[in-house]
């Protein structure tokens, strides 16, 4: 129980900082979010200075507060649930806005991380229990594509499958005129394939780190002493490789997954920009061309909360997986 308080409460110190540096970080940045707001007000006609107060009240950064009134009125927006009225897509408050995206982002680039993960893990095991085998000879070209730009990659695949053999769409999350929004086959059939293109770009770039990690994971996993004293039992390789070696390699893995998967909610802006997908990293985008405090506020938050919390489940597991680390603790 002390180590479940401890490990607790040193989140909720962190998600504290982390909500502090989300206020302030955005109010460092040049220029003002209600000149933008004003200066597309005037185009419509004169701006007056009642018209400015209520906008500056609006995107709660009204002049006439002190950074700390305004980082009291964040916190206390915070707790209601509030996160503001958006000025790239304005008037949609910040969290419609979050709302509509992330799930675009969680299904394309939660998913290809999930793939990637489970085919690294599973070619790094079968690398490092045959040392010197073709699969563990191709392991460098592997991990020569993780250094490959996301834009460059991107770029070189859309030319190859979407303008040269038209295999896959060019842009977009799904065919806007020809199927109908919601839980129905058409649509979802239209989203994988809107998807495939982008989510190709993720795996391939991001596999040969996996591999890598666990076949050294491996290679040093089965010079252990239980792994000898698992083959004088006279078990057999294959669950030696898997209940022995495999599921000890493996943990390290399972800790950078974690992150991955608390990461996977901020998108892939390069990626997202390239296939003009319509995810949360797009909209991140358009918030830091516009200036936009309260949606780069929202989706830092949901970040920063998502990492937080992954890192916390980790934590919490490895409790109970090694419980050499709990002791420890």
């Amino acid at each position: 129980m002390r180590y479940l308080i401890r490990k607790i409460g040193f989140y909720v110190i962190a998600l504290w900082a982390a909500v502090t540096l989300n206020f302030l970080i955005p109010r460092m940045l040049p220029g003002n979010p209600v000149d933008i707001m004003v200066s597309r007000l005037a185009a419509k006609g004169p701006v007056s200075p009642a018209t400015r107060s209520a906008v500056e009240a609006l995107l709660g950064a009204d002049s006439s507060q002190s950074i700390w009134q305004q980082y009291i009125g964040y916190l206390g927006q915070l707790a209601h649930g509030d996160l503001g009225v958006s000025v790239a897509y304005f008037p949609t408050p910040v969290g419609q806005v979050i709302s509509q995206t992330l799930p675009w982002t969680v299904g394309l680039i939660g998913l290809a991380t999930f793939i990637s993960f489970l085919l690294g893990i599973g070619l790094g095991t079968i690398a490092g229990w045959k040392r010197g085998s073709w699969l563990d000879n191709i392991i460098p070209g592997l991990t020569m594509l993780q250094s490959v730009p996301y834009f460059w990659l991107a770029l070189i695949l859309l030319f190859i499958f979407g303008s040269l053999w038209h295999v896959f769409p060019l842009h977009g999350g799904y065919d806007v005129y020809g199927v109908e929004i919601g839980w129905n086959w058409p649509f979802i059939q239209s989203v994988l394939y809107y998807g495939t293109l982008p989510a190709l770009t993720i795996v391939i770039s991001s596999v040969g780190g996996w591999t890598l990690g666990m076949r050294n994971m491996m290679v040093s996993t089965i010079s252990e002493d239980y792994i000898l004293t698992a083959e004088a039992k006279g078990l057999t390789p294959r669950r030696i490789r898997t209940w022995y070696a495999a599921r000890n390699a493996v943990l390290p893995s399972i800790s950078g997954f974690a992150i991955s998967l608390g990461f996977v909610v901020a998108g892939s802006i390069v990626t997202e920009q390239v296939f003009s997908y319509p995810g949360i990293g797009t909209a991140l985008f358009q918030a830091v061309n516009n200036n936009d405090y309260s949606l780069m506020q929202g989706v830092f938050l949901v970040i920063t909360l998502s990492v937080l919390g992954a890192n916390l489940v980790v934590d919490l597991l490895y409790g109970v997986i090694d419980p050499r680390t709990r002791a420890r603790s």
